[in-house]
């Protein structure tokens, strides 16, 4: 027996667009792995979804019109349960058989045919039978059931059947979107499955304009594509869509020259890809008036409500032309052309009026208003907020300021107030209230409006950066301590009346403001220490909060932990360096390389090993003083290791207040030989109280030099 190609689609009105690339490539994963489950699919089967606004389908290579039959041995119960003393069959041996589908007339045959083996502390018998294989009809059903029920619909929806089922026009369904048609080939031959009160066929419809017959036939399963894309005038495959619309996005872009370039967006690419069959990419403009607006109010608009695609020219600025991706391809294009012309003209006419109003009013004068926006009912006011960020901003440039590392901390301490005293006014802008995503860019372009300085307007739109992975950090010192600050307080505030993330449910994005606190402590590496800057802000809140400093720390530790492996650090290197906690996270990265430079010496097996062992004797031990008395070494061995200490630990002490942590790490390696004879000579706990004593602290003296950089023991 031959294998046949396979070729499934569920012919729907159109799907939910932000959905659809998921809900493709579920309906042919599904429907594959279930037809496999079934060995109806061969070791080198291939699967293609397909996905447009009104399908789901998938094309499965090397599928059987049946799978073998398959020998299976199953276990049925130990041979005193299932035998009787004269070795006949027991009722219950043949009531299980039975089950199973044996022939029990004759059960002295039946009993002599089951195998025994020893199972465990008993014999127990065992039943050979042979299953037959399921049929492509029986199985294809089975997946396609499956398949519909695993769905990942965003919302489903009910509607009523009108044949196929009890009741023509009250028998409901529920589904994503009302199904139509139904198309299950082998090869060229249909296979009676049935669907939504639909029985499968040989014709699906095509594009609902401009295919070229209607229905569509396909005449075998391989014929699928092309006789779509032929006479349906529809590209089915999502990928394929995609891929033909940025090639067109890309030559339209050229035709218009200047270096222009559309925007990158995939997830806008893969909206548009869902809302059109066959993609016809169009050259649209706007007047030229409407660039006095900020841009990214144009282009968000743009993006947003009419799914167009700007064009940006060669310096990133945006032109006034635009690309429309139609569905239909006219002849003569000028009517599309101007109706999503004369469609995009309001918008931007509104972004425009939302702009001068705006203007009309500092940001200065908003700030009393922020006192009438609640936050959050247990952290008070958006103007609460705004003073708990300027006294957590405060409290940062103070610190840098005692670092020494940042010149001028009282003209950076007073610019950061100013900038957290207006950084939520855009809230409440006409602007920001029509498109909240342009929070803190709009504040940017009405403090320059307002005769602010640049570093102010900087630290005012940078101040929620980063927003996401790969965003850029603030671009100022400013504009640092006030993202710092507002990151802070969000965390402090949330942790501090209890609101945690649980599972995949994060509502204030409390990870994503650890990663972005994570990331302008370490790119940055400012002079920061991560407990002070945490306990710093606890006292902006007052009465409001617990202090839940502890678990805010822990938290920030195990993002950073995540981050780290991501970067492809191992787990052993990651929980080595954060056990010890360090503080300035900045530091973090040099101290990964030190320890894997560590490791990959020879000696740091040993020495890690006997790190954990010394931590294990320390830890038995009642409080040590790290206090070695060199008279009360009897032993060669100890005496040689406290030699080699007071030789090679003050030399690593000083590279690591150096900050060379690799070459610290290296030093101490010499140690190996000294660390190997005591623990094979010398007796720690030895029954004189003074020599155990002496001992352990030796050993403290040795744990306390070894795991400065990192806790070594988390690498053996």
């Amino acid at each position: 027996m031959t294998t046949q190609n396979l070729l499934v689609e569920l012919f729907v009105e159109e799907l939910p667009p932000k959905a659809l690339k998921k809900l493709g490539e579920s309906f042919a994963g599904v429907l594959a792995e279930q037809l496999k489950a079934q060995g109806l699919t061969s070791a080198d089967t291939a699967v293609t979804p397909y996905a447009s606004p009104r399908r789901l389908g998938a094309h499965i290579s090397h599928v059987w019109l049946k799978a073998e039959d398959k020998a299976v041995q199953q276990k049925l119960m130990p041979v005193a349960v299932g035998l009787d003393a004269g070795g006949h069959p027991t009722p219950a041996l043949l009531k299980k058989l039975a089950v199973l589908g044996a022939d029990v007339s004759d059960p002295a045959a039946l009993a002599a045919s089951l195998k025994r083996a020893p199972d465990g502390k008993a014999e127990a018998l065992f039943y050979d039978s042979l299953v037959t294989g399921a049929t492509l009809d029986t199985g294809l059903q089975k997946a396609l059931d499956e398949a519909i029920a695993k769905l990942p619909i965003p919302k489903v929806m009910s509607y009523q059947l009108e044949t196929d089922c009890e009741l023509p026009g009250w028998s409901s369904v529920n589904f994503v979107r009302p199904a139509h048609r139904l198309v299950a080939l082998h090869g060229s031959t249909v296979v009676p499955v049935k669907a939504l009160g639909l029985s499968a066929g040989h014709t699906t419809l095509g594009h609902r304009f401009e295919a070229a017959v209607s229905p569509v036939a396909i005449a075998d399963a391989d014929a699928y594509a092309d006789t779509l894309r032929r006479d349906g005038a529809v590209i089915a495959s999502f990928a394929e869509r995609r891929a033909e619309i940025a090639r067109q996005l890309a030559a339209a872009a050229e035709r218009v020259g200047g270096g222009c370039r559309p925007i990158d967006d995939d997830a806008l690419l893969d909206e548009v890809t869902a809302l059109v069959e066959r993609p016809n990419v169009l050259v649209c403009e706007f007047e030229t008036q409407f660039l006095d607006v900020p841009q990214e109010c144009l282009i968000l608009t743009m993006k947003a409500n009419q799914k167009y695609f700007p064009l940006l020219d060669a310096a990133g600025k945006l032109t006034n032309r635009f690309l429309v991706v139609s569905n239909i391809s006219p002849q003569d294009a000028s009517a599309v052309i101007g109706g999503n012309e004369r469609v995009v003209r309001p918008r931007l006419a509104d972004a425009k009026f939302f702009f001068d109003q705006d203007r009309k009013k500092t940001l200065e004068s908003r700030v009393d208003g922020l006192a009438k926006v609640v936050y959050h009912n247990k952290l008070g006011t958006q103007g609460e907020r705004a003073e708990r960020v300027r006294a957590i901003a405060r409290g940062i440039a103070g610190l840098l300021a005692q670092s020494g590392q940042q010149p001028g901390g009282d003209v950076l301490a007073t610019s950061a107030d100013t900038a957290a005293r207006l950084a939520k006014t855009d809230l409440l802008t006409d602007m920001v209230g029509e498109f909240p995503e342009l929070q803190g860019i709009m504040g940017g372009y009405y403090a320059r409006h307002d005769g602010l300085s640049e570093d102010i307007a900087f630290a005012i739109e940078d101040h929620y950066k980063p927003r996401f992975a790969g965003d850029e950090l603030p671009r100022t010192p400013t504009g640092v301590v006030v993202a710092l600050a507002d990151k802070l307080e969000t965390l402090v505030g949330m942790f501090g009346i209890g609101n945690l993330p649980t599972g995949d449910k994060d509502p204030f994005a409390l990870r994503r403001h650890a990663l972005g606190l994570i990331r302008m402590l370490t790119e940055r590496n400012l002079p920061l220490d991560l407990d002070a800057l945490v306990a710093g802000a606890v006292p902006a809140f007052g009465s409001r909060i617990s202090d839940a400093s502890g678990a805010l720390t822990d938290f920030i530790y195990d993002r950073l932990a995540g981050s780290l492996r991501e970067q492809g650090y191992s787990a052993q290197e990651v929980d080595a360096v954060l056990a010890l906690c360090p503080q300035r996270l900045g530091r973090v990265g040099r101290l990964l390389a030190a320890v894997r430079a560590f490791a990959a010496l020879p000696e740091s097996p040993a020495l890690a090993a006997a790190n954990k062992r010394i931590g294990n004797i320390l830890k038995k031990a009642d409080e040590v003083d790290a206090h070695v008395n060199p008279q009360l070494l009897k032993e060669p061995a100890e005496q040689q290791l406290h030699a080699a200490m007071a030789r090679f630990v003050p030399e690593a002490n000083a590279l690591f207040d150096a900050g060379d942590y690799t070459a610290s790490l290296q030093t101490l390696a010499a140690l190996h030989s000294p660390v190997d004879a005591f623990f094979d000579d010398v007796m720690v706990n030895a029954d004189e109280m003074d020599l155990r004593l002496n001992r352990q602290g030796l050993l403290k003296s040795l744990h306390q030099a070894m795991n400065r950089v990192a806790d070594l023991s988390r690498l053996a």
